[in-house]
């Protein structure tokens, strides 16, 4: 080894040895003012027992934090310290905690803290009876029970918590409870941002307010703006509507909510449901609007009416609902349906009204609609307007009454092509309690062709006329008689004989493949539909062991260390005190709740 070296060996070796005295000395705990200072060798041989005066707290330094107490023992050889009574500690100019307790070790920076514990920082402040602080991580936790309040925000309370400083961050776990004046959260799993009072739910949680309650299991909610969404099993209840879908946002400042995907609103006071895949609802206005294979159920003891259009909007008081479907309208009954350009029903009433709007517009796609029609039975009914009316109390149809160029159809039960019909400026029709047509009157200029049969069902002949009304009674669907009144003309012809250019009155438009017999055919008309993909909040990510492998790595390296100080000073071999290791019962046995478990997956 040459001299250059040498001297290079020299230099560094001596560089290291003075960090190593430095950053040893940096973390020896140090002694700024005591007003007494006790040496107790028979009860605490190990300590100096540190006295406040009348005028000054016991003043403790250690890598940047301040402790002040009423009494300290301090364990130098150990690096150690406990504070009694009135005890404070600052970090910086961020953290402060109060207790009436506090063991702290130089060496783990680790600090237990018990007796009406308080840490605070800018965003909030943490009670509990015990508390853990590693000044090493920038994290304390809690695992007996807790309180968090950010004044924006409210108070959080929970079996364990968790803050992380560096994030503004908190993970509460078991029991978690935010109450503040508008709201109070209940959830197993609970996010928080202290910062912006961000709080993510994970497991089952509500959120309930005067006017509602929200409930999923995997949600975020803006506590400072009132505003958030829920997922997963997400469900709103307003008062007399329930809300549910895949995704739901929720604004409480307006008492609003939109749902996207499976969407199903409940009207618990009208037995009425509402289905789709986009959804807003004000609760306040009492308004619903719904899109996207949109669907309104009417429920009936035995028989629910099925409403689907476009749209479908349901405004009104629960005593005064109305529901508006709107742009290809359809309705559904086992024993009657129909379509329209929009169709309005009054729930109150029990009227329904399928409207002809001849001409609309839909996006950037123009339309032209034929007019309203319905079918029962055999029967197709058509008209410029139909009025539908329902008796609320039999949850059954009485009548309904076709406006401006009715025309009723029915196709004859034998005849290929020959079709019963009669129009007229007005219809009047009544239901029997089978809900089938008992009566059609049909008011000013009717006029008429029947296939008239005798009793075997042999056709007698092809029965034209013109009249002021006509009168039809049915029976199971089929023409039973009819009756004319101030009769203008009219002829009985045998089928041979009846001029082919005159089976068909003007206006005649059989629609029968257009009838929906069944729920699933009021959407065979829709162009295909593909869900929109919710990009939702990511998975929760449970708490690592806040005593984890590099905490216990710290303890025992702490461990290390004071007994070889120790055996310097004393060349006697003796074990580190327990209390060095910061409550060692707790660290090698820590309790099953110190790690928090991820909700269970359905």
């Amino acid at each position: 080894m040459n001299r250059l070296q040498v001297l290079l060996l020299i230099f560094f070796s001596s560089t290291l040895s003075i960090f190593t005295i430095q950053a040893q000395a940096k973390k020896k705990i140090e002694i700024e003012y005591a007003g007494k200072l006790t040496i107790d060798q028979k009860n605490f041989p190990d300590a100096k027992v540190l006295t406040r005066d009348d005028k000054q707290q016991v003043h403790i330094k250690h890598g940047g934090a301040n402790m002040w107490c009423d009494k300290a023992f301090h364990y130098a050889q150990e690096n150690f310290i406990e504070a009694y009574g009135n005890v404070i500690v600052k970090q910086g100019d961020t953290i402060n905690m109060n207790a009436k307790y506090v063991e702290y070790s130089g060496i783990t920076e680790l600090a237990f803290a018990s007796g009406d514990v308080v840490l605070t920082d800018p965003n909030s402040t943490i009670s509990s009876d015990t508390l853990y602080f590693d000044r090493n991580k920038q994290q304390a936790f809690y695992q007996s029970g807790g309180t968090v309040v950010k004044d924006s925000s409210g108070t959080i309370t929970s079996t364990i918590g968790r803050y992380y400083m560096n994030a503004k961050k908190y993970q509460f776990v078991n029991d978690v409870v935010l109450v503040n004046k508008e709201s109070t959260i209940n959830s197993d799993y609970f996010d928080f941002y202290s910062d912006t009072g961000h709080a993510y739910l994970f497991g089952p949680s509500t959120i309930t307010t005067e006017t509602s309650k929200t409930y999923c299991e995997k949600g975020f909610y803006d506590t400072e703006n009132k505003t958030g969404y829920a997922l997963k099993n997400a469900k709103i209840d307003y008062d007399n509507r329930e809300i549910e879908g895949d995704s739901l946002y929720f604004d409480n400042n307006r008492s609003f909510a939109s749902a996207t995907n499976n969407i199903t609103v409940t009207d618990t006071i009208n037995k009425s449901i509402i289905r789709g895949h986009y959804a807003e609802v004000y609760k306040e206005k009492d308004s619903l609007f719904i899109t996207k294979r949109a669907l309104a159920i009417t429920i009936q003891e035995n028989d629910s009416i099925y409403m689907h259009a476009d749209k479908i909007m349901v405004t009104g008081e629960p005593e005064n609902r109305m529901i508006n479907a709107y742009y290809k309208a359809k309705i559904y009954k086992s024993d009657l349906s129909g379509k329209a350009d929009s169709i309005i029903s009054n729930q109150k009433t029990g009227l329904t009204k399928l409207i002809n709007i001849s001409e609309f517009t839909t996006g950037d796609k123009f339309s032209v609609n034929r007019k309203p029609i319905m079918w029962n039975i055999e029967n197709q009914m058509t008209g410029d307007t139909i009025h539908l009316f329902s008796n609320n109390e039999t949850e059954k149809i009485d009548s309904l009454v076709v406006f401006e160029n009715a025309f009723i159809i029915s196709k004859d039960s034998i005849s290929e092509n020959g079709y019963n019909q009669i129009n007229g400026k007005r219809l009047v029709g009544l239901f029997n309690d089978k809900s089938e047509l008992n009566q059609v009157d049909i008011t000013k200029n009717a006029q008429s062709i029947f296939y008239a049969r005798n009793d075997e069902q042999e056709l007698i002949g092809i029965d034209k006329a013109k009249s002021g009304s006509i009168s039809i009674l049915f029976a199971e669907g089929a023409i039973e008689s009819y009756s004319r009144f101030n009769q203008v003309d009219g002829s009985l012809y045998p089928e041979s004989r009846y001029p082919k250019k005159e089976l068909l009155l003007k206006g005649f438009d059989w629609r029968d493949s257009e009838r929906p017999r069944s729920v699933e055919d009021l959407f065979k008309d829709d162009e295909p539909f593909e869900l929109p993909v919710i990009k939702g909040l990511d998975a929760y990510i449970p708490q690592e062991d806040f005593f984890d492998e590099g905490m216990m790595e710290r303890v025992e390296e702490a461990k290390t260390k004071t007994t070889l100080q120790k055996d310097e000073v004393s060349k006697a071999a003796r074990n580190i005190p327990e209390r060095v290791k910061i409550r060692q019962d707790s660290l090698t046995q820590p309790s099953k709740l110190t790690k928090a478990s991820p909700p269970q997956r359905k």
